[in-house]
């Protein structure tokens, strides 16, 4: 696979290392990651979750937390490969895990995912129908019961 990858994800989005992206030791800066991470997940939801919605106000997607795990830093020019993939979802929220590749995995990041309503004031349970496509399109593991 490209990069390294070693398993199938449903988004996974190649781009370069720009210079804005370095610290003062040439090597990109923690901050970059994060923000990689975070367009994979806006373009996980808006390609694969939002239609499930459709009807009805979009919940609001919140991240109760996360951790990232920096395995080998990356330089200028690189090319790398931003990934995003569920492995588990309960009735309200799922685990996101997203991996950056260049070469091979060089940061990985797994998140707990909320889903409020509209109005942020209660939980929005995940429809049936998303839930489904995380066991078949993700291989994710239904906690719900």
């Amino acid at each position: 696979m490209a990069q390294g990858i070693d398993h199938p994800c449903p988004v996974a989005i190649a781009d370069k290392v720009r210079f804005s992206e370095l610290d003062l030791l040439n090597h990109v800066n923690n901050k970059a990651y994060l923000g990689w991470f975070e367009s994979t997940r806006v373009t996980y939801f808006d390609t694969h979750c939002a239609r499930h919605f459709s009807g009805g106000p979009m919940p609001r997607t919140v991240m109760r937390n996360s951790n990232v795990h920096y395995l080998k830093e990356m330089l200028l020019g690189e090319s790398y490969i931003s990934t995003a993939r569920v492995l588990s979802f309960r009735n309200t929220s799922y685990v996101m895990e997203q991996q950056i590749w260049s070469g091979d995995l060089r940061t990985r990041l797994e998140a707990v995912m909320v889903l409020r309503t509209a109005d942020g004031s209660a939980g929005q349970p995940i429809p049936d129908s998303l839930k489904q496509q995380f066991l078949d399109l993700d291989g994710a593991t239904d906690l719900s019961q």
